[in-house]
C-alpha cells in the first residue's frame, strides 16, 4: 500500500507512471520527493500544479544536503522560487553555504526572489538580440539558429521566465520575416567545411524543451567544453559536492597538480572481455570527449582483476582496444593504454598497509554468508591487525582454498553494503601475470586506486556506481593519496533491445541469435557487422548528450544517423530480391549496352560505375501488377515505366504464366526516353547479374522494455520476433559490387543501406540490410 500511495502521490505532481515508479526504485530520492511533497500539500492542499512538482522533483533529486529540503521547498510552495533557473541558483548557494544559519537577505538576492521581469523587458531584450542578427537572419529566415536569440535575451535578464522569452522570439521573427514559405521548411543543406578534419568545429542545433533553450550539439564538443557541465576544475576537487577531504588532501591535491600541470585526465575502464554495446559508446565519447575538450588526456584502461573473465575466445589486448579506438571520433586517442594487472605489486603493497592502519581484516565468512541486504556482521572485524597480517601473507603464497578467506575493508556504503571484499582467492592464471598472483583485487578495491596512480582528475562513471562513491572516497584517504572525483551520468539504453551479457548469453544458447555479433543484437561488434558506420554511432551518442538521468532511446533515432551518414558515404547499387524475368523483344543493340551509373547521383563528381544493360533484365516482382489498385504507378498494362540511368522507357506486350497461373516473365517493348510521354515512375533493375543472398533484420523483440515484468510477463525470451530474420537465398545484385569486401557499404537503390556480411566467399556475397531508405512509420 505504501508504494501505491507514494505511486500516486509521485504522479499527483505531474510524473508520468513510469517515471513514477522509476523514481520509486531510487530509495533516497524516493525518500526526500515524498517529503517535500509531503510538505508542499500542507502548505498548497492535495492538488499541486505540474509547474511546482516540476520543481519539487527537481530540488528532490539534486538537493545533496537534506537538512535543507524543508528550507527550500517554503521557497517553491510560497511561490518565491518558481523557475528552473532560480532554483538552480538556490541549490547551488546552499551546496556551497554549508554552516547554519543560511543568511536569508543574501540567498534571496542570489536566487533572483522578488526580482520582477516585466514583458516590456522581455520585448526590448529579444529585440535588442534580432537587431544584432538582422542582417544574417533576413538572409537565412527560419533556417537561423533561434536558439541564439534567446539565449541572448536570457543572457541580459537572468531571472525572466523561459517560456515567454520564446514566445516573445516566436512573435518578433514572425513580424520580421512573415509566415514560412516552402522554402523554408526544406531541410538546411550541408555546408562543406573548410577545415574538414577539425570535426570539434560543428555548428549546434537550437532545441527548446518545456519553454527552455537547450542547445543540443553535432558534436559533444560544444557540451563538454566550457560550463555546460559544472566539474571541477582540476586540482579544486574539494569544492565538489559530497568530496571528503582530510588533514593531508590539500597537500596531495598541491603534489597532484605538480605531476599533471593542471591538465584533465579522464579513463575508460572496459572489461577485457567485455562485450562494448551502445551503452559503451556513449562512455568513450564522454571520456575521450570531455578530455580533448578541454586539452586533457584520456588513458584506455582495462579493468582485468578477475581472471576467471578474461576468456581465450573474447577479444583481448590490442583487438579489443583497437575496436574500441574504431568507434571513437578522429582524435580520440588513448593517451596510454593500461591495464589493472599493471598495478598489481601497489595495490597489494597499500591492502598490506590498510591492514596495518587497522582498515582492513581477513575474513572467513562464505560468499552466501554476504549475499542478500543484511549479512550478519563479520565475527573476524576487530581481530588483531598483526594476526590479520600473517593471514593475507598466508593467502598471498597460497595456503587457503577459494572462498576459505577474503580481505575485507572496514567500511559502510551508501547502499547499505557493509565491509566490502577488497581482495579474493582465485587459483585460474591471468591472462597477462599467469600463475604469479593466486589473490585479487576486486572492482570496488582497485577502482579509486588505479585512477589515483594514473592522477585521473574527472572519474566519469555510469549512476549504478554511485553507491560506490563514498568507498571511492573513504579508500583513497584511509591510505592518504590523491583522491580524485568520481562524477556519475546517465547510462544510455535502446527500446527492443537487451544488453546485459547474462542475457545475450542467454539468446545465443537458445538459438535466438547467432553469437555477439549478430546484427540483431546492440553490440558493437554486432552493429559494425549489420553496417552502421562509427561516426553514425558517435553522432547519436551526441544527440543524445550528457544526462544524470538514465536515457532510453528509441532505435530508429539511431538509424536516422545511420542514415545520415551513408548516404553521403555509401556508393549506389542496384539489386532485386523478388526477380521477375523482362525480355525486351525490340532491344536496341545486338549485345548488351555498358551504362553509367553515378555512385551518388546527387553528386556526380564522386564518380560512376558501369554495368551492363542487355535484352533481358529483371525487376522487382511487386514492380508489376496486372490489375493494379487505383495509384499503382508502377509498370502494367497501358502504363509503361522507365528503367533508371539507361535512358529508355519498356511497355507490357505479354505475360508468361506458368502451369500454376503463376507469373514467370514479362515480354516487353522499349522506346528512348525522350521519344514519347514521360512515365509516371521510374524503377530498379538488373541485367546479367550476381545471385546473392541478402539478410533482412527487424528489431529481435515485440516490446519496447522485453525485460519489464510488467509489459512482458514471460520474461524477454518469451518475446522474440519471429520474423526478425528474412534470409533471401537468391537475391540478384549488379556486377559491379562484384569486387566487394566485407563491411562495404553500399546503398540498394529504392531498398536500403546494405553492408557486406564476413560470411560472404568468392562464390558468393553475403549482405546484411543495415537500415531501409526511410524510417518505417509503424516503428515510431
Amino acid at each position: 500500500m505504501a508504494a501505491l500511495d507514494s505511486l500516486s502521490l509521485f504522479t499527483g505532481l505531474g510524473l508520468s507512471e513510469q517515471k513514477a515508479r522509476e523514481t520509486l526504485k531510487n530509495t533516497v530520492l524516493s525518500a526526500q520527493l515524498r517529503e517535500a511533497a509531503t510538505q508542499a500539500q500542507q502548505t498548497l492542499g492535495s492538488s499541486i500544479d505540474k509547474a511546482t512538482g516540476t520543481l519539487l522533483y527537481g530540488l528532490a533529486s539534486r538537493l545533496r544536503d537534506p537538512r535543507r529540503l524543508s528550507f527550500l521547498v517554503s521557497y517553491i510552495t510560497s511561490r518565491k522560487i518558481h523557475t528552473e533557473t532560480q532554483l538552480s541558483a538556490a541549490l547551488e548557494y546552499v551546496r556551497s553555504h554549508p554552516l547554519d544559519p543560511i543568511n536569508t537577505e543574501d540567498f534571496e538576492q542570489e536566487c533572483g526572489v522578488g526580482v520582477v521581469v516585466t514583458p516590456e523587458q522581455i520585448e526590448e531584450a529579444v529585440e535588442a538580440a534580432i537587431n544584432r542578427h538582422r542582417a544574417k537572419l533576413l538572409v537565412e529566415r527560419y533556417h537561423f539558429s533561434m536558439g541564439l536569440l534567446m539565449g541572448e535575451a536570457r543572457a541580459a535578464l537572468k531571472w525572466a521566465d523561459g517560456k515567454m522569452i520564446k514566445h516573445e522570439v516566436d512573435m518578433q521573427v514572425l513580424h520580421l520575416l512573415g509566415p514560412k514559405t516552402e522554402t523554408d521548411l526544406e531541410k538546411k543543406p550541408k555546408v562543406a567545411k573548410a577545415q574538414p578534419e577539425e570535426t570539434d568545429q560543428r555548428t549546434a542545433k537550437d532545441v527548446v524543451e518545456n519553454g527552455e533553450a537547450v542547445v543540443q550539439t553535432l558534436s559533444l564538443m560544444e557540451q563538454l567544453r566550457g560550463e555546460a557541465l559544472k566539474f571541477h576544475k582540476p586540482g579544486e576537487n574539494y569544492k565538489t559536492p559530497g568530496y571528503v577531504t582530510t588533514p593531508h588532501t590539500m597537500d596531495l591535491l598541491k603534489q597532484h597538480l605538480d605531476i599533471t600541470g593542471g591538465q584533465v585526465r579522464t579513463r575508460f575502464p572496459p572489461e577485457p572481455n567485455g562485450i562494448l554495446h551502445i551503452g559503451h559508446a556513449k562512455a568513450i565519447n564522454f571520456n575521450f570527449g570531455y578530455a580533448k575538450a578541454n586539452n586533457g588526456i584520456c588513458f584506455l584502461r582495462f579493468d582485468d582483476t578477475n581472471p576467471e573473465k578474461e576468456e581465450a575466445n573474447l577479444p583481448l589486448g590490442a583487438p579489443a582496444w583497437l575496436l574500441i579506438l574504431s568507434h571513437c571520433p578522429p582524435g580520440y586517442t588513448p593517451y596510454k593504454v593500461t591495464y589493472a594487472s599493471d598495478y598489481f605489486d601497489q595495490l597489494y603493497a597499500w591492502a598490506v598497509e590498510l591492514i596495518r592502519r587497522d582498515q582492513a581484516y581477513v575474513c572467513h565468512q562464505r560468499g552466501e554468508e554476504l549475499k542478500g541486504h543484511n549479512p550478519l556482521p563479520s565475527p573476524w572485524r576487530d581481530r588483531p591487525i598483526e594476526e590479520s597480517l600473517l593471514l593475507f601473507e598466508a593467502m598471498r603464497k597460497g595456503k587457503f582454498a577459494e572462498g576459505e578467506a577474503t580481505l575485507r575493508m572496514k567500511l559502510v556504503m551508501e547502499d547499505g553494503k557493509m565491509d566490502p571484499v577488497a581482495y579474493r582467492v582465485k587459483y585460474t592464471p591471468h591472462h597477462r601475470t599467469g600463475d604469479t598472483w593466486c589473490i585479487y583485487p576486486t572492482y570496488d578495491y582497485t577502482h579509486c586506486l588505479c585512477d589515483s596512480i594514473e592522477h585521473i582528475t574527472h572519474s566519469l562513471c555510469t549512476k549504478e556506481f554511485q553507491a560506490r562513491r563514498s568507498s571511492y572516497f573513504w579508500l583513497c584517504n584511509a591510505l592518504d593519496v590523491y583522491c580524485p572525483v568520481q562524477w556519475e551520468y546517465g547510462r544510455l539504453n535502446l527500446h527492443y533491445a537487451v544488453v546485459s551479457k547474462r542475457k545475450i548469453l542467454q539468446l545465443v544458447a537458445a538459438g535466438a541469435v547467432r553469437d555477439w555479433d549478430d546484427p540483431r543484437l546492440f553490440t558493437l561488434t554486432a552493429l559494425r557487422r549489420r553496417g552502421f558506420p562509427p561516426e553514425a554511432i558517435n553522432n547519436f551518442c551526441a544527440r543524445v548528450g550528457v544526462t544524470v538521468a538514465q536515457t532510453t532511446m528509441e532505435p530508429h533515432l539511431l538509424e536516422a544517423c545511420v542514415r545520415d551518414v551513408l548516404n553521403d558515404t555509401a556508393p549506389r547499387a542496384m539489386a532485386v530480391l523478388e526477380p521477375l524475368q523482362v525480355v525486351i523483344t525490340n532491344f536496341p543493340a545486338t549485345k548488351a549496352l555498358d551504362i553509367q551509373v553515378p555512385n551518388f547521383p546527387a553528386d556526380e563528381t564522386k564518380g560512376f560505375h558501369q554495368v551492363p544493360f542487355g535484352s533481358t533484365v529483371f525487376i522487382e516482382r511487386m514492380d508489376f501488377k496486372e490489375e493494379p489498385e487505383p495509384g499503382y504507378k508502377r509498370l502494367a498494362w497501358g502504363q509503361p515505366v522507365g528503367l533508371r540511368h539507361t535512358g529508355y522507357v519498356i511497355e507490357l506486350q505479354h505475360v508468361v504464366k506458368g502451369p500454376s497461373g503463376c507469373v514467370e516473365s514479362l515480354k516487353v517493348t522499349c522506346r528512348r526516353a525522350d521519344a514519347g510521354e514521360k512515365p509516371k515512375a521510374f524503377i530498379h533493375w538488373v541485367s546479367q547479374p550476381l545471385t546473392c543472398e541478402i539478410r533482412l533484420y527487424e528489431r529481435l523483440f515485440q516490446h519496447k522494455n522485453p525485460e519489464d515484468p510488467a509489459e512482458v510477463p514471460g520474461g524477454f525470451l518469451s518475446d522474440l520476433n519471429p520474423a526478425s530474420l528474412q534470409v533471401v537465398e537468391a537475391a540478384l545484385v549488379d556486377c559491379s559490387v562484384a569486387l566487394a569486401k566485407p563491411f562495404d557499404k553500399f546503398q540498394f537503390e529504392r531498398l536500403g543501406y546494405f553492408s557486406v556480411d564476413p560470411d560472404s566467399n568468392q562464390g558468393q556475397l553475403v549482405f546484411n540490410r543495415t537500415v531501409t531508405l526511410k524510417e518505417d512509420p509503424g516503428k515510431v
